[in-house]
């Protein structure tokens, strides 16, 4: 089996600061981060200063993290340009940060979906040039499924935009009607990073606050089949199921434990 990295998303953690995120993710063993939002803001974007992303990278480096992620957003409500012009700044910042991949979740937006691949084509070369890959995950929308995710990959055809599979978020965004086993093997070689997210199904309810390996995702079917089509990338925990801190930190173990004995 080859060897991954194995890092965690602050998601889990967003009740609490970014610091005090990073510290329990180390403590849980991971040696990577996912840099998510906490209290709705992300430490990092396009906006942020010099400073911000300092102290940013200065909390992950600290608890003994490499911020090797960080989630991403468009600004196309700005119009093509200006959000060309805001994404490049998010790509500085991520490469200020010491980040390897964006995290695009594409765009629900239907009056935007002509501009999506248009946006990701202008900024793809900025990237590849600040050593910071995309990587687009199924987040419904415009990338519904693997193959809205494949569509979206050839079309913009550049080394530094990839997917990011997330087989928690095919069973979410589709109520079920499409399984990731169903399709792993057409994004595997595609992708760069996989999200490790599980999800439930009952009646009316969905939830992706799920442990991964309690949930509807066949995670060693997942992972097996990533890897036979040449995936050899880094995966993040996004979710477990558990909310406060403590329990988090038993759940994140419990995780890390689960994937790594399947790779």
């Amino acid at each position: 089996m080859a060897e991954h990295t194995i890092g965690s998303t602050t998601r889990p953690y967003n009740k609490l600061s970014f610091s005090e995120a990073c510290e329990r993710i180390a403590a849980a063993g991971c040696t990577d981060v996912a840099v998510f939002a906490h209290d709705r803001e992300i430490p990092v974007d396009s906006g942020s200063s010099a400073d911000d992303v300092a102290l940013a990278r200065s909390a992950a480096e600290n608890a003994g993290l490499k911020p090797s992620m960080l989630l991403g957003r468009t600004h196309l409500e700005l119009g093509l340009a200006e959000a060309t012009d805001d994404y490049k700044r998010l790509i500085d910042n991520a490469a200020s940060l010491g980040t390897s991949w964006i995290l695009e979740l594409g765009t629900s937006k239907e009056e935007q979906y002509a501009d999506y691949p248009k946006l990701m084509a202008a900024v793809v070369d900025h990237a590849q040039g600040a050593g910071v890959g995309i990587s687009l995950k199924p987040h419904g929308g415009i990338s519904l499924t693997a193959q809205e995710l494949i569509d979206l990959h050839d079309q913009v055809d550049h080394p530094a935009f990839r997917i990011s599979y997330d087989p928690g978020n095919i069973i979410f965004y589709t109520w079920g009607e499409v399984c990731p086993e169903q399709e792993v093997e057409l994004v595997a070689s595609r992708s760069s990073t996989l999200i490790i997210k599980d999800c439930t199904l009952e009646g009316e309810n969905r939830d992706v606050m799920v442990t991964a390996g309690d949930g509807l995702v066949d995670f060693p079917f997942v992972i097996e089949k990533m890897q036979a089509g040449g995936f050899k990338g880094p995966m993040y925990v996004e979710c477990v199921g558990a909310t406060e801190p403590d329990d988090v930190d038993r759940e994140l173990k419990r995780t890390l434990s689960f994937v790594q004995g399947l790779i």
